[in-house]
C-alpha cells in the first residue's frame, strides 16, 4: 500500500483554494460533480473515447463570468484512450498540478488494476484506500471477512452445491460482459448441475469462475442498499449518516418478473434465464422501526473496518441489504465508497439526508461538503489516503 505519508506530503503542493473535485466518469460521476459544483468546487471527469459524450457535451457545466453555474455539472472532460492511461506517471502529475482530489468508484477498481491502485496511484483519494479491496468476492479478507469479524448478518454460504435444499443464488463472473454477473438461482443440486451447463453452452458464465463462485442461500425479500456517510471530521453529531436507500434495475431480470408467471412459463432458450445485470436504479424509503436497526449494522462495519484497517472507513459506503420475512437484514454486498445507486439522489438529495442536513443533501454533495469543511479547517489530511 502506498504510504500514507506519501500522499498527504503531495498536499503541500496543492492550492486547496483551487481545489477540484476529480473521478473516473462513469458509475456515479454525474451525482459527485452534481454536489461538488453544489459546494462550489470544480469538477473534473476521466473520461475514456468513445464513451464521453455524457460528460463532455450533455452534463457540460455552463458558469457565468463570476463562476455562478448556469446548467451542467462537468467542468472538465480529460478523455483518455483507456481509462487504465490515468495510470500514466504524467498523467497523474497532471491530476496533482491541478490541485485534483480523487473520488474512487467502482468504475475506477474495475477498469484500473487493484494493485496499481494501492501501490502507484500518488494522487490524494478521498475515501478508504486500503478498503477497495474488499469488495472483490474470494480475496482472502473480502467483505464477507469483514461482515464475519463485524458480526453482522449475511446469506449462508452453500460450499458444498450438493447440499443444496432450498433456493440459492450463484454469485460468478459473466464470461463476456466482463464487468456484469453471471448470476443463476437453483433449489437443487439438479437444478444447479442444468442449469450450469446451459449457461456454460450458451456462453454466459465459464467453468473456472463457476469453481470460484460464491454459492448462498437466497433471501426472500425486498432489496435496500443503504447509502451511509461516515465522516472523521464530525465533532458534535453522530459520525455516522443515513444519506438514502435505492434499490436495482438489473436486465434482464425485471422483465421476467414483469411477466404473469403462465407467461414466464412459455419463455425459452436464452429468454427463459435471466441475466442480472445492473442498467439503472431507484430511491426508496424504510419503515421507522427499521432505521434503528440499519444503523447498528453500520455502526458494526465501521468498527470493524477502523480495528482491520490502517485508516478504517472515510465517507461514502453502501451496505446492499434485503429484508426477510421477520424484518431481518441480511447484507449480501458491500461497496466501501460511493454506491452505484446515488444518481438518485442528485440534485434533490434523498428524504434522509435532507432531513439531517434540513437542505437537498445527496451522496454526492455530503462528500463535497466534507472536502469543503476538511479545507476549512485545514485537516484534508484526515479524509485523504
Amino acid at each position: 500500500m502506498i504510504d500514507r505519508k506519501r500522499i498527504i506530503a503531495s498536499l503541500e503542493d496543492y492550492d486547496l483554494d483551487k481545489a477540484k473535485v476529480g473521478m473516473i466518469a462513469s458509475h456515479s460521476a454525474l451525482d459527485v460533480c452534481d454536489g461538488a459544483v453544489e459546494e462550489g468546487f470544480r469538477t473534473v471527469g476521466v473520461c475514456q473515447e468513445g464513451r464521453e459524450k455524457t460528460y463532455s457535451r450533455f452534463f457540460k457545466c455552463q458558469r457565468d463570468g463570476s463562476g455562478k453555474v448556469l446548467r451542467g455539472v462537468v467542468d472538465e472532460c480529460w478523455v483518455l484512450k483507456e481509462f487504465k492511461e490515468i495510470m500514466d506517471p504524467a498523467f497523474q502529475e497532471r491530476l496533482r498540478r491541478e490541485n485534483v482530489l480523487f473520488v474512487p468508484n467502482r468504475s475506477f477498481t474495475s477498469y484500473i488494476d487493484l494493485r496499481d491502485i494501492e501501490e502507484d496511484f500518488a494522487v490524494p483519494m478521498v475515501g478508504s484506500r486500503d478498503l477497495l479491496r474488499s469488495e472483490e468476492r474470494g480475496e482472502e479478507r473480502d467483505y464477507y471477512w469483514l461482515l464475519e469479524k463485524a458480526g453482522l448478518p449475511y446469506p449462508k454460504r452453500i460450499v458444498d452445491p450438493k447440499e443444496i435444499e432450498g433456493l440459492v443464488i450463484v454469485k460468478l463472473h459473466h464470461k463476456v460482459k466482463k464487468l456484469e454477473r453471471g448470476f443463476f438461482t437453483a433449489s437443487s443440486f439438479e437444478e444447479y448441475v442444468k442449469k450450469y451447463k446451459a449457461l456454460i453452452a450458451a456462453d454466459v458464465i465459464t467453468e473456472e469462475d463457476l469453481a470460484l463462485a460464491r454459492v448462498e442461500e437466497y433471501v426472500v425479500g425486498p432489496v435496500f442498499n443503504l447509502d451511509f456517510f461516515y465522516s472523521p471530521l464530525e465533532s458534535k453529531m453522530d459520525r455516522i449518516e443515513l444519506l438514502g436507500v435505492d434499490w436495482r434495475f438489473e436486465s434482464s431480470l425485471d422483465g421476467h418478473v414483469r411477466l404473469p408467471a403462465p407467461q414466464q412459463m412459455t419463455l425459452q432458450g436464452e429468454q427463459a434465464t435471466p441475466e442480472y445485470t445492473v442498467c439503472g436504479h431507484n430511491s426508496a424509503t424504510m419503515r421507522e422501526s427499521l432505521i434503528e436497526g440499519a444503523f447498528a449494522l453500520a455502526e458494526k462495519y465501521v468498527k470493524a473496518t477502523q480495528e482491520h484497517y490502517d485508516t478504517g472507513i472515510i465517507g461514502p459506503f453502501c451496505l446492499q441489504t434485503c429484508v426477510d420475512k421477520d424484518l431481518r437484514f441480511h447484507i449480501y454486498d458491500v461497496a466501501p465508497r460511493v454506491g452505484g445507486g446515488t444518481n438518485v439522489h442528485m440534485w434533490v438529495g434523498h428524504p434522509y439526508g435532507n432531513t439531517t442536513w434540513r437542505t437537498n443533501m445527496s451522496t454526492g454533495r455530503r462528500l463535497a461538503v466534507e472536502i469543503r469543511r476538511a479545507i476549512e479547517t485545514g485537516q484534508v489530511d484526515r479524509i485523504v489516503t
